[in-house]
């Protein structure tokens, strides 16, 4: 490492493979308890002090954490959270060995405070007043900037008044009715592409048939539906933005892409740059739409700024006011606020300052018209391409405020997950935690209780003051929530000792599912459920009167929307711009939230009767780490396609679902079943691309067979030598956090001392979009995860060579699968899961034509019917673990000795 300028400040790092510290100009290995001795006595330099505290065991730690000087002088920017990462942000040389970090860590500490002096420093302004809050706040690193940054000759504007405000804009005309000719479509591909691209055939036919989906409706509520699969590498994204751009571009519409992951919605971001220029006509064409609880709420974090937080929160709070003021959207999760940022502070301090309850109070709010999430709402509007994900999508046709914000032109790119996604959103779940929201959102603070939070008596005090029907209507809402479940619920519900009939209800469904739990106490740590069946008289008592109770607060919330309706309608002197937009924002809320009861109530009032075929009902106790953390009732629908298709389907005028995944082998009647066509008597165009890849040369499944399930021992052995033999560069997926947990205590250090980290979800206390990223950036770390990395995750290259799965990947034997899969063929169903959960899992592997690896699956009973689930030509082979260990050893070896890999296809 060359000489470069360094911080004299001792410093430490702590890794799997030992603790080194720094003090004076030496560096030297030390053990845990030495290392504790030496933070405790002074503040040391030191890189993610969770990680740190984690590697160390010692949860108390803190110090002068390198992250946190980074936000603090480059808010939203980029950077790997690991040595290597700092060092490549801050120009430095990249450390070679775990014994060379803490001397980096002095030298990103002197660059970092070097930059604060500079005049070419970007985020210069608004740093000094801050600085001066975090000086009262005792920030570690507040008195070492101190003399680093000057005071401005002229006073520094609030983040509040220097954050653009957006304008109205007039509605939209109805899209103009065009067809798009293959040509055109050939043409705007081949812009895309760029000059002198390869011509891709199946890229091209893949583009021509996404065209479909924008041609003009000829019938009410049967939309132009496409099915298209395309493997991995044919170039999809740019295939439907070609469409869509010169759609979007000829009849002033708006197209919506729609997906499951944060990542791909990174990815189609930086792709669509390619097919939309930055702005037309002073807009932006491409609009990132996420919900509420993504963004950062304005109101609550000038709560947090005055008082609302304290101790090390207060001091995320100014660091978050930092980033505010340079963030590209305000988007908090997956935007460009660091992922890492809220882990440094361990609670939830991210969550506290965005919308989670659904409290706006739209235009009574003092930063209303500077809002980043009414910025992107009102920018969606005019846009050419909003890019979104499932759960919103589905939220905004269903309920959408705005009818022509609505979407009629959707992509859902991951279509594999749409069933998924269209489960959870027009499910209904009646527990001790969704009742107490709901009680807050209606009462407002109680008790001890701090921050904003404020009720509809003090949301609506001027439609109050004006119309006696809705101050009453307000009042007896606010009467029959006191009936919800208040704090201590659980407690109390766990004693015996229920308050009131909603607490009544929940200790009779805990009570009934423990009274039919069949487990033996064997798995303390995972809930229990049971179906609503064979009720008996007592039960369905404590149901009515639950129902009743819900009643009379569903009464007074469907008198006040309509109150609220017609004030809208016939509105008073008062009713200004911004007060009509706040009093639409409440009618919204309160729809919703009258849906909400309105279906807990259909809930309830089936207890005593038959069960409606159409639903699946169960009640659950949830629990975590052998902790109970909530308790209630549930439905779901057996075919959740069955209300997306009258909600989402009908309304458009074209969709599209593609995926890499989207059918079972050459097999399309489960991906026509799941996209909800057949509930419209719609019969979709089918596509399927082949992936241009050579997995016959580029990938190989190893099937271990001697490692017997169940045997943890065993199982670690083999995860810890597969990565051994191939240098790193593994991701391992798990069906269980349990089992993820105790292969990666037995291995980590090993690894670690052959220089090979590894990471885990679960375990480090990293946001998993961090672990990614990190995982990326280092070709010798491993990951171990669970399903959330089993896709979305976008690793080309040397990074990810290795992809093992502990076992046969089983759907979760729940009372809602059970049904689905009596409704749906039985095994055939299952088997239909597994191969698409194998299928999304080796797509992890190959990501460009370059790649090579291997997927290993450590089962020793692999059912042959499942293989398919891997694309034609890729060898298959059933081994010991001895010879996948030689197998994987050798690849990499092969691997190393080829030519630099080339970049994927988009």
């Amino acid at each position: 490492m060359t000489d470069r300028p360094a911080l004299q400040l001792p410093a430490i790092h702590a890794s799997h493979g030992g603790c080194w510290l720094r003090d004076g100009f030496a560096t030297r290995g030390v053990g845990k308890g030495e290392a504790i001795v030496a933070a405790a006595d002074t503040p040391l330099l030191m890189l993610n002090a969770p990680l740190v505290a984690s590697r160390l065991g010692y949860p108390d730690l803190s110090g002068l954490d390198l992250l946190e000087l980074y936000a603090f002088v480059h808010p939203a920017r980029f950077v790997v959270p690991t040595p290597k990462g700092l060092a490549h942000a801050l120009g430095l040389d990249e450390p070679q060995g775990d014994d060379k970090v803490p001397l980096l860590l002095q030298q990103a500490a002197e660059a970092l405070l070097s930059m604060c002096e500079r005049a070419d420093w970007l985020e210069r302004e608004g740093a000094w007043t801050s600085l001066q809050s975090l000086v009262k706040m005792r920030w570690p690193w507040a008195t070492l900037l101190s003399p680093r940054i000057a005071k401005p000759e002229r006073a520094e504007r609030w983040l509040f008044t220097r954050l653009p405000e957006w304008d109205e804009t007039p509605e939209r005309p109805q899209p103009a009715q065009v067809t798009l000719d293959a040509q055109a479509i050939a043409s705007r591909l081949a812009e895309l592409t760029g000059a002198g691209a390869e011509a891709r055939p199946a890229q091209q036919d893949y583009a021509h048939e996404a065209g479909r989906t924008f041609q003009p409706r000829m019938s009410q509520h049967h939309p132009h539906m496409v099915l298209a699969q395309a493997g991995t590498g044919t170039g999809k994204t740019f295939g439907y933005l070609a469409p869509a751009s010169l759609w979007a571009e000829r009849s002033g519409g708006t197209v919506w892409v729609s997906t499951y992951t944060k990542a791909l919605q990174r990815q189609l971001r930086r792709e669509s740059r390619r097919a939309f220029p930055a702005e037309r006509d002073g807009k932006p064409p491409v609009v990132v739409r996420k919900g509420r609880e993504n963004y950062l709420c304005l109101l609550n974090l000038e709560d947090a700024l005055q008082g609302g937080f304290g101790g090390r929160a207060a001091i995320l709070a100014q660091l978050v006011a930092r980033w505010a003021a340079y963030s590209q959207d305000g988007d908090m999760i997956g935007g460009d606020l660091p992922g890492w940022l809220g882990t440094l502070f361990r609670k939830r301090g991210i969550a506290a300052l965005t919308d989670q309850r659904g409290e706006c109070v739209y235009a009574g709010c003092p930063h209303y018209r500077k809002c980043f999430i009414e910025r992107a709402a009102r920018a969606s509007a005019s846009a050419e391409l909003v890019i979104a994900n499932h759960a919103l999508v589905m939220v905004n046709a269903a309920r959408g405020r705005d009818a022509a914000q609505r979407p009629t032109r959707i992509i859902f790119d991951e279509g594999h997950h749409v069933f998924e996604a269209a489960d959870s959103t027009f499910s209904s779940a009646l527990t001790g935690a969704e009742t107490i929201e709901l009680r807050r959102w209606v009462i407002g603070p109680e008790g001890k209780s701090r921050g904003r939070r404020r009720g509809l008596s003090a949301r609506l005090a001027d439609v109050a003051s004006y119309d006696e029907e809705g101050e009453r209507a307000i009042a007896q809402a606010r009467e029959a929530a006191d009936a919800l479940p208040s704090e201590g619920w659980l407690a109390r519900i766990v004693e015996g000792t229920p308050s009131g009939p909603i607490e009544g209800l929940l200790s009779a469904a805990r009570a009934l599912t423990y009274a039919r739990d069949e487990s033996g106490g064997q798995d303390a740590g995972y809930g229990l459920e049971t179906e609503v069946a064979q009720l008996d008289g007592a039960f369905i008592e404590v149901a009515g009167r639950a129902q009743e109770s819900l009643e009379a607060l569903r009464k007074p919330l469907v008198r006040l929307g309509l109150r609220l309706e017609a004030l809208i309608e016939d509105g008073p002197d008062w009713l200004d711009g911004p007060a009509r937009a706040r009093i639409e924002g409440a009618r919204g809320a309160i729809g919703w939230r009258t849906d909400l009861v309105a279906g807990w109530i259909a809930l309830l009032a089936r207890l005593g009767g038959p069960g409606d075929p159409d639903f699946v009902d169960w009640v659950a106790v949830e629990r975590s780490d052998g902790r109970e953390w909530d308790v209630g009732l549930h439905r779901h629908y057996l075919d959740p396609m069955k209300p997306f298709a009258h909600s989402v389907l009908a309304p458009a005028h074209g969709v599209m679902m593609t995926s890499a995944t989207l059918r079972d082998g050459d097999d399309w009647d489960s991906a026509v079943q799941r996209s909800g066509a057949t509930h419209l008597d719609i019969a979709p165009h089918l596509f399927a691309a082949e992936s241009p890849f050579d997995y016959q040369n580029q990938a190989e499944v190893l099937i271990v067979t001697d490692v017997a399930k169940g045997d943890i021992p065993a199982l670690a052995a083999a995860y810890g030598r597969l990565i051994e033999a191939s240098g790193g560069g593994a991701l391992g997926l798990f069906t269980a956090i349990r089992r993820l947990r105790a292969v990666y205590g037995r291995i980590a250090d090993r690894l670690a001392r052959g220089g090979l980290p590894l990471f885990a979800q679960h375990v480090d206390p990293i946001d998993t979009g961090t672990l990614v990223d990190i995982f990326r950036d280092d070709p010798r770390a491993s990951l171990l995860g669970t399903d959330a990395l089993r896709d979305g995750v976008d690793v080309p290259g040397h990074s990810l060579r290795l992809v093992v799965m502990e076992q046969v990947p089983w759907p979760k034997p729940s009372i809602l699968h059970r049904a689905r899969r009596l409704a749906s063929g039985g095994q055939a169903y299952d088997d239909r899961i597994i191969r698409a959960r194998l299928a999304q899992a080796f797509g992890r592997l190959i990501r460009s034509s370059g790649d090579k690896g291997h997927f290993v699956v450590l089962s020793s009973a692999f059912p042959s019917r499942l293989l398919s689930a891997f694309p034609a030509g890729t060898p298959i082979r059933r081994v010991t673990l001895d010879v996948a260990l030689q197998s994987v050893a050798g690849g990499v070896s092969e691997a190393e000795a080829a030519p630099t890999r080339t970049e994927g296809i988009s």
